[in-house]
């Protein structure tokens, strides 16, 4: 298949480096267009936009899509397929049907579960002990259109967000060029995705940071691998902002929320529900990250301090 890549951010890297290397063809690669980055406003090609240019690619970064400009690329290219992961741009409606298969779309989640900016943060977040990647053949709605294929992974109870970013977009790519090669054979019937309401991924923001020891142990938990590496779960420790990076269940109990139960090693605290969880990885404003073993050594954390506070 001749194909149009769209995509911007490190998710989809595995997707389009996957595509090179299969017996279909990347015509063109759209993506987002360069933003400056750190204090020094840096400008820096996005992710796919790296692997586009390293593969001497055709990319296009246009602020809009619905241009005379942007439209001639897709009619000169004339693609059979359009594959869209994380672009980060509502398509119109001219390119959803510029291609003779139209356009499909990778989302990180079974849906219709799931829909929305966030699924894979928000299934962390929700404790769920399973996830996967729907290929959907892309329609005006958002995340609405006919399911394509599916692929299931677990998802461990200590597996981070970050984590599983990674091992989605690895299996997600293994299972688009699957789903490529059955639609070629006609081996693929659409599915219409069920209505009601199934759960919308909203967009993840700083406000969901602070943590709530009055929470069961296993939210607290969730909260710390959901919102790992940004904007990172957050609590006060003697007067102090801290990002926790890291933490376990523990086999403890205690019966005040957020109260500090254990200072050997880690930092074992009390959740609303009397169970208790170890802090294994901190970092304090303004500091770097580092275990809570080390932290321990030159911080002294008493027992019975109250976190949050």
């Amino acid at each position: 298949m001749k194909i149009v890549f769209m995509g911007t951010p490190d998710f989809s890297v595995p997707f389009l480096k996957k595509l090179i290397q299969s017996r279909h063809e990347v015509e063109a690669v759209f993506s987002q267009p360069d933003k400056p980055i750190g204090r020094k406003h840096i400008i820096v090609p996005t992710p796919v936009k790296k692997i586009a240019v390293e593969n001497a690619l055709p990319v296009y970064q246009p602020d809009c899509l619905k241009s005379e400009e942007v439209m001639d690329i897709f009619h000169k290219i004339s693609p059979d397929i359009i594959i869209v992961i994380a672009y980060g741009k509502i398509l119109p409606k001219e390119i959803l049907n510029a291609a003779k298969y139209g356009c499909i779309n990778v989302h990180g989640s079974l849906l219709p579960y799931y829909r929305g900016a966030a699924p894979i943060q928000w299934s962390v977040l929700n404790g769920d002990s399973q996830t996967g990647v729907t290929i959907i053949q892309m329609d005006e709605g958002i995340d609405t259109g006919d399911i394509l294929c599916t692929a299931k992974t677990d998802i461990g109870i200590n597996e981070t967000s970050d984590e599983l970013f990674e091992k989605l977009s690895v299996l997600g790519a293994d299972t688009l060029i699957k789903c490529l090669d059955e639609m070629e054979n006609g081996d693929i019937t659409p599915m219409p995705q069920p209505k009601g309401n199934f759960g919308y991924a909203q967009k993840i923001t700083k406000s969901m940071s602070p943590i709530d020891w009055n929470k069961s142990a296993f939210e607290i938990h969730n909260k710390v691998r959901g919102l790992q590496s940004w904007p990172c779960a957050q609590t006060v420790i003697n007067g102090k902002n801290f990002k926790i990076h890291k933490t376990a269940l523990s086999d403890k109990t205690g019966n005040k929320a957020g109260c500090v139960v254990d200072n050997k090693n880690v930092l074992t605290v009390c959740c609303g529900d009397g169970r208790c969880i170890d802090i294994l990885e901190l970092q304090q404003e303004g500091k770097k990250r580092m275990d809570t073993k080390s932290f321990l050594v030159g911080n002294l954390v008493e027992i019975n301090t109250v976190l949050g506070e």
